[in-house]
């Protein structure tokens, strides 16, 4: 009966050590109103529409000066965001996206199988609105959606454009 005992409280111990919980620790995002990003278009869903946007190639990069704060430990997941673009984009000689043009996006939490926690904060601009016509389309601070290596926002901006200006994203 005394060996009952004994084991009894062991077998309790070593339950409580093993069962806790794992920490999760999602790599935040935090991007200050007026700091300049740099995102990589993807491929449109509907490429055959005939808009002047669809000849620019998959991971053409747009420099977006955010209008909106974002903060994950804040912000929800699919809160929007608002920003300018910074330069124009051409393609095949033709200026297809002006300076100024207004872009619209959200922040999101994507599934990940390469990451540790399963899951990675992503800014992705949905919509840009370029002399009143409004373009729906997909960029990300990412050149891939698919299960990429989790770069930090500031990072991401910094590698794609050295001069770009970091001022408030921190990480």
């Amino acid at each position: 009966m005394k060996r009952i005992a004994l084991v009894v409280p062991c077998f309790v111990v070593v339950l409580a050590a093993t069962t806790h919980g794992q920490a999760s620790r999602i790599e935040p995002v935090h991007v200050s109103a007026g700091t300049v990003l740099t995102f990589y278009l993807h491929a449109r869903l509907n490429p055959t529409s005939g808009d002047s946007v669809d000849g620019l190639p998959k991971g053409t990069l747009l420099r977006v000066k955010m209008l909106d704060s974002i903060d994950s430990t804040v912000n929800a997941d699919g809160t929007g965001f608002h920003g300018t673009v910074m330069s124009g984009l051409t393609s095949s000689g033709e200026l297809v996206i002006h300076s100024g043009s207004e872009v619209r996006g959200i922040l999101v939490l994507l599934r990940s199988r390469s990451h540790p926690e399963g899951f990675r904060y992503e800014l992705l601009i949905t919509d840009l609105t370029d002399q009143g016509k409004s373009y729906t389309l997909t960029a990300s601070l990412n050149p891939s959606l698919t299960d990429s290596p989790i770069v930090s926002t500031s990072k991401a901006a910094a590698k794609a454009n050295p001069k770009t200006t970091e001022s408030g994203a921190t990480h």
